[in-house]
């Protein structure tokens, strides 16, 4: 005998709907260029002296330069800008020759920020 899936248990119903909803988030991260958790790192590393790169506040950060959550869920941002940005000379932003890798692990990072 089938049993219809409003007969199904709740648990199973529960993991259905759990994954129905996170899809779009999964999505998302599956389509990110480079390694997210490599480029938190090379960020906190390089980029936080200047810049908030994590959502929560860790310590103190320079005046001026955008946060990475903002600069993450602005729509213009892709990983094409982001490349592009870099590659132009900007007042105060040191050029940190960036590799190709590299660059793809923090646009992997800063585009995870995004909120949906």
């Amino acid at each position: 005998m089938r049993s219809s899936p409003q007969q199904a248990p709740l648990p199973l119903r529960f993991l259905v709907g759990l994954c129905v909803a996170l899809a779009p988030w999964f999505a998302n991260v599956q389509t990110l260029p480079g390694n997210p958790l490599v480029g938190r790192q090379l960020a906190e590393r390089w980029c936080a002296s200047c810049h908030l790169v994590s959502p929560l506040p860790v310590g103190p950060v320079g005046d001026g330069a955008k946060p990475f959550q903002s600069i993450a869920d602005r729509p213009s941002t892709t990983p094409l800008s982001l490349r592009a940005f870099w590659q132009t000379p900007h007042g105060q932003m040191p050029d940190l020759h960036i590799s190709r890798r590299e660059g793809d692990d923090l646009i992997g990072f800063i585009l995870s920020l995004r909120r949906l």
